[in-house]
């Protein structure tokens, strides 16, 4: 199943890359990697998904914000590659930022929201390495933010 049959199996509609709102630009190419900027989580209406786990959003909410994080993700990605995403050879690696309580120790699991999205719309090209770590805050207060370093053809 290509990467476009498995996104509309899973309802999902990529929508262009948001313009960057300080002093960076949203990819940048070097040979054949991608290295995307940080991405946060946002809710279905485009607004900040605001809060910190441990204290106000529990690890389900948490992993379905991981979860919004990709969707954006492969939308910038796509405009990366040109409007295709089948020229994807990999997800290399994705580093997530998780904001929260100094004794919140499932950033790991908060994570898997994102991790398994990429699995499932990739299939082996979307297994990774990566990097989950609590952090006190994330810009606008919201709970996830991820980056990634993808490899194209």
């Amino acid at each position: 199943m290509s990467v476009y049959e498995q996104l509309k199996a899973l309802d999902i509609t990529l929508t262009p890359p948001a313009a960057p709102v300080a002093a960076y630009v949203m990819y940048v190419q070097s040979g054949n990697l991608i290295f995307i900027s940080g991405h946060i989580a946002r809710k279905a209406d485009g607004s900040p998904w605001v809060g910190q786990l441990g204290k106000n959003i529990g690890t389900e909410e948490g992993q379905a914000a991981a979860r919004s994080v990709a969707v954006a993700l492969m939308g910038t990605l796509q405009e990366a590659v040109g409007g295709d995403l089948n020229k994807v050879r990999r997800i290399v690696k994705l580093t997530s930022l998780v904001n929260s309580t100094p004794d919140y120790t499932d950033q790991h699991l908060v994570t898997n929201g994102a991790s398994e999205l990429f699995g499932q719309v990739f299939g082996d090209a979307g297994k990774h390495a990566r990097a989950a770590f609590g952090v006190a805050q994330i810009p606008l207060g919201c709970c996830v933010e991820i980056d990634m370093v993808v490899e194209v053809a």
